[in-house]
């Protein structure tokens, strides 16, 4: 893996990641409105996404793994912050959304 691509892949990650993030509060704003069946479909593209960037983060794991020099950069440092916390906002917006969901139908009854 060159130099170029160890950037692409970064930048990959970045816009992935960034993408998943986006999605999930479109979501979490879908919920507010009641819209659950489009808040489901958000987070399955927030998982989509998120996919994306987890398996170009392997692929560069991999490589590494493999005996390839990766640069541990700060924009690499970056790219794995910005993946850990999407991971983290989608995971507790699903819960939030889930808690949107009961109150919604508590007071619906």
């Amino acid at each position: 893996m060159t130099t170029l691509n160890v950037e692409e892949s970064i930048f990959a990650i970045i816009a992935h990641g960034g993408n998943a993030k986006s999605l999930v509060y479109e979501g979490l704003e879908e919920a507010h409105k009641s819209n659950f069946i489009k808040a489901e479909e958000m987070i399955k593209q927030a998982h989509e996404e998120l996919n994306l960037a987890h398996n170009t983060q392997t692929k560069l794991i991999q490589a590494e793994i493999n005996g390839e020099s990766i640069e541990k950069s700060l924009l690499m440092i970056h790219c794995q912050d910005h993946l850990m916390t999407a991971i983290s906002e989608i995971s507790l917006i699903e819960q939030m959304i889930k808690m949107i969901k009961r109150i919604h139908d508590l007071e619906n009854k």
